[in-house]
C-alpha cells in the first residue's frame, strides 16, 4: 500500500474548507507508517482527456490554484499507475469530484479521478472501471464525464448504505475499481452518517471485490471531510480496509 503525496498539497491556496490549514496535516499524523511516493504534474494532454480547453485555461488563469489542481490530477493518475501492483492512496487537494468537463465548483477544478481512469482507458490499460464515491455529496462531475460512456460507470453512496457498495459491485464488471474517497459522512463531520469503523467496512468491501473480479487493482483518491479532529482517523480507518 502506497500514500501518494507531495508537501506541496499542505498550501492554503484559498479560503474554502478544502484548503484549510491542519486538514492534511491530521491525516499525515495518522498515517506516517505507510510508504510515500511523490507525484508529477498532470500534463495538458492529460487534462483534456476530460476537460475542455476553455475550462483549462479558465484554471490557469488561477496559477497557484492550477499548479497545485495538475499536481492533484498527477498524483491520482500516478495512484491507478501503482494500483497494478499494489493498492494507492492519492493524498491530494484540490479534490475533483465536482468537476465536469467545461465547468467546476465545490472546491474542485480538475476531476481527478475520472482523468486518471480516461486515461487508463485511453492508453488501452483497462477496458472497463467502475468508480466508487462515498463523499457526503454527489460527484456530478463524475457523473457528467462519463454518462454516455459504456467503459466506466459511477456509483455514489446512498446516505449511510454500506451495503450498497457490494450490490454495485457484485453486478458490475470491471478491470479496476477506482474511489472517490470523501470522509464528510461521518458522524461528527457535515454528513452525520458514518461511524469511523464504517470506513474500514467500506475499505474491505472494495478490496474484497477488486480481489475477486479485478485481480486486485484499486486505488483511491482524497475528496471532501472537513473536521481535522476525526478526519484523520477516518483516512487510516478506510486505508486499513483497502490495503
Amino acid at each position: 500500500m502506497k500514500i501518494v503525496f507531495d508537501e506541496s498539497f499542505l498550501d492554503v491556496y484559498t479560503s474554502d474548507p478544502a484548503a484549510s490549514p491542519g486538514r492534511l496535516e491530521s491525516i499525515l499524523q495518522e498515517i506516517q507508517d505507510y510508504e510515500f511516493v511523490k507525484p508529477e504534474p498532470a500534463s495538458e494532454d492529460d487534462i483534456l482527456l476530460v476537460h475542455t480547453s476553455a475550462h483549462l485555461e479558465f484554471v490557469k488563469s488561477m496559477p497557484r490554484i492550477h499548479e497545485l489542481a495538475i499536481l492533484a490530477a498527477g498524483a491520482t493518475i500516478k495512484a491507478s499507475r501503482i494500483a497494478f501492483n499494489e493498492p494507492a492512496f492519492a493524498l491530494v487537494r484540490p479534490p475533483g469530484h465536482h468537476a465536469s468537463p467545461n465547468s467546476s465548483w465545490g472546491f474542485c477544478y480538475f476531476n481527478n479521478i475520472a482523468i486518471s481512469v480516461r486515461k487508463l482507458v485511453s492508453e488501452g490499460r483497462i477496458d472497463k472501471a467502475v468508480i466508487v464515491d462515498f463523499d457526503l455529496h454527489f460527484g456530478d462531475g463524475t457523473d457528467n464525464t462519463f454518462a454516455d460512456d459504456e467503459k466506466v460507470n459511477y456509483f455514489h453512496m446512498p446516505g449511510g448504505e454500506v451495503d450498497s457498495i457490494s450490490e454495485f459491485l457484485g453486478r458490475n464488471e470491471y478491470d479496476i475499481i477506482a474511489v472517490s474517497a470523501g470522509f464528510d459522512k461521518h458522524r461528527d463531520d457535515w454528513g452525520r452518517y458514518l461511524e469511523t469503523k464504517n470506513y474500514t467496512e467500506i475499505g474491505r468491501i472494495i478490496r474484497e471485490f477488486s480481489e475477486e473480479i479485478c485481480g486486485g487493482k484499486r486505488y483511491a483518491a482524497l475528496e471532501g471531510g472537513y473536521i481535522t479532529s476525526v478526519l484523520g482517523k477516518n483516512v487510516r480507518a478506510f486505508i486499513e480496509g483497502f490495503k
